[in-house]
């Protein structure tokens, strides 16, 4: 699958506080795929399904 093809999305939490510092998502079912949303031609990273959890995870601790 192409990244033109992906369905990128941004959390509910990206319209608080500071709307332009966003994340955008594309998950397919062995990648996630994560692009700055202010600069959505610009470099993107993909990671696995196990190594975004952990991210997340993390984040969510503190």
């Amino acid at each position: 699958m192409s990244t033109a093809q992906l369905h990128w999305f941004k959390s509910s939490y990206s319209d608080s506080g500071e709307p332009g510092s966003c994340l955008e998502v594309a998950p397919t079912p062995t990648t996630i795929h994560i692009r700055d949303s202010k600069s959505t031609d610009g470099p993107q990273l993909a990671v696995t399904p196990t190594t975004w959890t952990a991210f997340v995870t993390y984040a969510a601790e503190g």
